[in-house]
Parts: C-alpha cells; structure tokens; sequence
C-alpha cells in the first residue's frame, strides 16, 4: 500500500467511527457511496476497525445497518490542513462578534489548534485572517431579501480567494439584471448574516463589493492576482469593524 493509500484509509476510518456514532442507521453501500469506494473496501474497514477493538454493531439481512456502540468514544479528531485552517478562521470570526454564549473553550481549541502548526503556517492562517472584516449588522431588509448561496458556489470562492486566483462569476444585481465578471477576491466582508466578497472587478477595471448569495455560479481559474490593501480599494466599500 502506497503513502497516500495508508494516509486515505487512516482518514477514512477516523471518519467512518465518527459517522457509525452519530447516524442511527448506515448501510455498507451508503457509506460506500459516501467516500467513494466500493462496498467490499468498506467491509474491509470495518473489519480492521473490529480488530482494533470498536464495538461495531449490524443488522442482519439485506439492507441492514451498521452503527457505533453509542457508549463508545470517539478519541481523536484528525483534521486536514485546510479544515484546521477554515476551523481557525470560523473561531476567530466568532471570537470577534463576541456572541455570549458558546465561547468559554474557543480558546483553548483555538490555541491548540495553532500549536499543531508550523510558524510558516501559522504565517499564512494571520494573513487569511487579515483578509476577513467584521461589519456592521445587515438590516432586517437586506436580511429578509437574503438566500443562502450554492454549495457549488461557496466551495469555488473558498478556493479562490485562499489560493489568491481569479474567480469568473454570473452575478444577480438587485434589480434582477445578470452580468459575467471575472473578479480577483481581496476580502471577504461579514455584515451578520450576509457575506460580501471585497474584490477587483478586472472587466469593469475598478474594485467592487458582490454579495455572496447574489452569486448564480462561480468557477475559479488558475491566474494568481497580487493583494491589495483595502486603502486601495477603497474603505467605503468596508464599513468595517477591524478584525484581529
């Protein structure tokens, strides 16, 4: 078995144990389908995860389940690089807003989490979070007109504006009226609930803040653009609160 076959199978038994905990009813073909095996490599899993001593309970007969004894502890969370990274930047992000509740270990999971990384990694999660502004709260109208962006959407602007890359959108002005751009994503702007994206609109050569759910569909490009301070692209299009 290759490096990164071991690394891929560690990984998904790490998951499969979380997923046997928490679901009630997992079929052999639903988690194949899910990690994209097939179903005898999944028994295989669960095999090995016998002989390392998980409780693992199943049905009997055709379609039966697969589960977790719920009394059994799921030990450690291995999480990728990018998931720490976008974990980081959630807590921070919470930490800034300074909700009342649900923040006395954020922290601590915070200072663990960057503990595990290297200062050149550490490096380059500050510049993210750089990259983040806190605004003001939407109001109800622009909250009541809001629409959670697709999937598909959010995964192309995620990649885009951590790699620093062009993203081509089709976005939807107020006023319905649809336009192509290719934009180069500087900052991403929270006005509660609403999430903006602070860019460089280079067809129409001049900076310009897009809300996230007006995206239609996004598709990233393989052209890196240099960062801009936000004084060059203008700190009206902030409002912001700083983030740390």
């Amino acid at each position: 078995m290759t490096r990164a076959n071991a690394s891929d199978r560690i990984r998904r038994l790490d998951q499969l144990a979380v997923q046997l905990k928490q679901d009630s009813h997992c079929t052999v073909a639903d988690l194949a389908r899910q990690h994209g095996v097939s179903a005898r490599t999944i028994a295989r899993d669960l095999a090995l995860m016998r002989d390392q001593g998980l409780q693992i309970d199943a049905d009997r007969g055709r379609g039966g389940g697969v589960r977790l004894d719920r009394n059994w502890g799921v030990g450690r969370v291995n999480l990728s690089y990018a998931e720490a990274v976008d974990l980081l930047i959630s807590i921070a992000v919470a930490e800034q807003m300074e909700s009342p509740l649900f923040l006395a270990s954020l922290g601590s999971v915070r200072r663990q989490l960057e503990a595990s990384f290297s200062p050149e990694k550490r490096a380059k999660v500050d510049r993210l979070k750089s990259r983040i502004v806190i605004g003001v709260t939407s109001s109800t109208f622009v909250q009541a007109g809001a629409t959670a962006p697709p999937k598909r959407v959010v995964q192309a602007l995620h990649q885009a504006f951590v790699d620093q890359k062009l993203l081509k959108i089709r976005y939807q002005r107020e006023d319905g009226e649809t336009s192509d751009r290719l934009i180069a994503p500087h900052y991403l702007l929270l006005k509660y609930p609403i999430w903006y994206v602070v860019a460089f609109d280079t067809l129409r050569q001049s900076p310009r803040t897009f809300r996230c759910d007006r995206m239609l569909s996004a598709l990233g490009t393989e052209d890196h653009f240099p960062l801009l301070p936000k004084d060059k692209l203008g700190p009206s299009l902030f409002d912001e609160t700083p983030f740390a």
